[in-house]
């Protein structure tokens, strides 16, 4: 079982313009006469920006990317600053207007009856490969969404980048447009191995931009890694990993190859021109690599992710914790709520794919949001659930009464059932902190999560089947 969901689990979930709804294998059910209201919560919103545009398609990604001769930068700009501001005054992600009170002293001035302003929590910069943007196009965004909202001096701003666009000059000049973060796509250490996967660098090109994003983002610098290459053996990858550990700053992002439909490499192996990773292997490979990162001090805080001295990253966990988040830019997905429409229950939304396309809306109406479903409570809770689990610390009983406030999660897990019994054979555990994977059940997730969706369901319906206004423990 552990290699058969090493796969199907690790290979997963990058949060980036696809949004973690689709990486928990969930989809936005249809809306609901009565979905119910938004639960109650902290008053923040994260913001991710989708920069679609690449040099070249990498043989692996199946992301929502364009290769094109030229790219007019100034209109795509244009059409961020405007969807970013447009969707946070959707989402009532705005600033607090100081106004006089009534005694002179300032006020806080808002619509009657309306939700509280919210901030924005964190902003990440996906795609795509943003690093080909400008750094005037970031500074841009980043002053446009502090011009409706109100966006903390230091939070936290991540840029994705690739070892061929971040040469010293270039990540200078990103820090000073307001980036304090940077995931670098490095992928492997290995010559022979980029170029399988089809990327625009070598090795030597990612160690020099790692030491520079070193230089100038101490501390707060990520290296993406990928395992479970065709023909790539266990101790091929455990001297990649130790390589990358002797270079790399407090984060370590390790995601296993996933074959993905429409990719060259999962062309040649589904032609037999590759080999198809045996699964035992992939998980030796995972294994390997959670011993080798606790060893040099890294604490797994997600699936995939691993940090020290606290570097985690702020805007992912905003995801795994089921937080709202505006998605900008082409492809965006988003989870928020649209106050500023009428709306009172969260939404699953997605932005139009096609640069094109999407900029013509934009400039149309504001905004380039193609689908957009109200999120029932049961499905909210799934998402919770589902991408919950994924991390270290699980769903805890704080954040899921957020979400439901009459099925307490020990009336939805604690009792009899199939939780029960993944709680006796030691997959998953419940106790007055939260419900998390054990060690073991982390990297078998995806076995697990059918049988605790089903448990949910089932203890959902029969609670409104017993009264609904009821609370349920």
């Amino acid at each position: 079982m552990a290699a058969r969901c090493v796969r199907a689990g690790l290979g997963a979930m990058r949060p980036r313009g696809t949004g973690p709804g689709r990486a928990a294998g969930l989809r936005a059910g249809p809306t609901r006469s009565d979905p119910g209201p938004e639960p109650a919560g902290p008053a923040t919103a994260s913001l991710y920006v989708h920069w679609p545009f690449c040099r070249k398609h990498c043989a692996y990604c199946s992301f929502n990317k364009y290769v094109v001769p030229a790219v007019d930068e100034a209109a795509v700009r244009a059409c961020l600053v405007r969807e970013a501001q447009t969707l946070l005054r959707i989402g009532r992600v705005r600033r607090l207007v100081p106004a006089l009170g009534p005694w002179g002293h300032s006020a806080l001035q808002q619509p009657p009856a309306a939700p509280p302003p919210r901030s924005v929590s964190s902003v990440f910069f996906g795609g795509g490969t943003p690093s080909l943007a400008a750094p005037r196009t970031i500074a841009a965004v980043l002053e446009a969404a502090a011009a409706v909202a109100h966006l903390p001096a230091g939070a936290e701003v991540t840029l994705e980048a690739n070892p061929s666009s971040a040469d010293p000059a270039r990540l200078a000049a990103f820090r000073a447009a307001g980036i304090n973060r940077l995931s670098l796509g490095v992928q492997s250490l290995d010559d022979a191995e980029l170029r399988l996967l089809g990327r625009d660098h070598t090795a030597a090109e990612a160690r020099a931009a790692v030491d520079a994003a070193r230089q100038l983002f101490p501390g707060r610098t990520s290296l993406d890694l990928i395992f479970g290459l065709p023909g790539q053996s266990l101790q091929g990858w455990e001297r990649g990993l130790e390589a990358a550990l002797g270079l790399c700053d407090h984060h370590l992002a390790l995601y296993q190859l996933t074959l993905e439909r429409g990719t060259k490499l999962e062309a040649h192996v589904r032609r037999g021109v590759l080999p198809e990773p045996p699964e035992e292997l992939l998980a030796d490979m995972y294994l390997s690599a959670r011993t080798a990162m606790a060893a040099a001090g890294f604490h797994q805080y997600e699936v995939s992710n691993f940090a020290r001295q606290g570097a985690h990253s702020a805007h992912n966990v905003s995801y795994w914790r089921a937080e709202q988040y505006v998605g900008v830019g082409p492809g965006a997905h988003g989870r928020f709520v649209p106050w500023g429409e009428g709306g009172r229950v969260r939404e699953a939304r997605v932005q139009t794919p096609h640069p094109d396309t999407w900029m013509r809306e934009v400039r149309s109406c504001g905004h380039g949001t193609r689908r957009r479903a109200a999120l029932s409570p049961l499905e909210q809770l799934q998402e919770l659930l589902a991408l919950g689990l994924r991390t270290a610390e699980g769903v805890t009983h704080q954040r899921w009464g957020v979400f439901s406030p009459r099925l307490s999660l020990d009336a939805a897990f604690g009792a009899s059932g199939e939780a029960a019994e993944l709680q006796e054979n030691g997959w998953v555990r419940l106790d007055g902190r939260s419900l998390r994977c054990s060690p073991a059940g982390l990297p078998v997730l995806d076995s697990l999560l059918p049988a605790l969706l089903r448990q949910l369901r089932h203890r959902w319906e029969q609670m409104e089947q017993d009264g609904g206004g009821r609370s349920a423990g």
